[in-house]
């Protein structure tokens, strides 16, 4: 790990800049930001611990405690909330028996009520390991996290097939998977104020 965050040091001019993708990368290692993970970043760009700490703390993408294999977020906020997020969360939350920042016995799923998934043309939205699940209802949900626990393919509407979460936090540290293009990048709803209305 230290060879590739010293890797993402030197793509900025000044090495501290370069703490949000390190962090990332300690998450897709280690599953989460460990003790050890917040000493090394601190001791590779020459700031304290509590400076790292206080970065992993303040940003909610980084997990203070280890993630499952599969992270899902529902978006709680209001508008999400009254076209159904509140029922998938419940529904979510029973299905895997556990609550906002737990992880399943199993390490396989862990779960988190996010405010605003910044999708709300394709509310309520629920993400797995940061891909966003569109038009979500409890009977989806309940279904996709029955395909990923039988270890089958999901492909949410928008983005590419599911990875695991470690994966798309390599991504996020900014080691490129070759799947970018994979699968649609803007659903209808978002292009429906284009000049061709979402329509090719």
């Amino acid at each position: 790990m230290k060879e590739e965050l010293e890797q993402i040091m030197a793509r900025y001019p000044q090495p501290r800049s370069a703490i949000m993708p390190m962090l990332h990368l300690v998450q897709s290692y280690e599953g989460y930001v460990s003790d050890a993970g917040v000493e090394l970043v601190a001791e590779l760009l020459g700031l304290t611990i509590a400076q790292v700490r206080g970065v992993s703390t303040f940003y909610t993408q980084y997990r203070q405690h280890p993630a499952g294999k599969h992270h899902i977020g529902v978006c709680a906020t209001a508008l999400c909330a009254v076209l159904g997020g509140d029922a998938v969360y419940a529904a979510v939350s029973e299905k895997l028996g556990i609550k906002a920042d737990e992880t399943t016995a199993d390490g396989l799923f862990s779960l988190e009520r996010i405010e605003c998934n910044a999708a709300c043309d394709f509310a309520p939205v629920m993400m797995i390991n940061w891909e966003f699940m569109d038009n979500m209802t409890p009977e989806k949900a309940v279904a996709i996290l029955d395909d990923l626990a039988a270890g089958k393919p999901v492909q949410p509407e928008r983005g590419a097939t599911l990875t695991s979460w470690k994966e798309n936090e390599r991504v996020l540290a900014g080691f490129y998977d070759g799947r970018a293009d994979e699968g649609v990048s803007a659903g209808v709803s978002s292009l429906r104020s284009t000049p061709k209305g979402g329509k090719k």
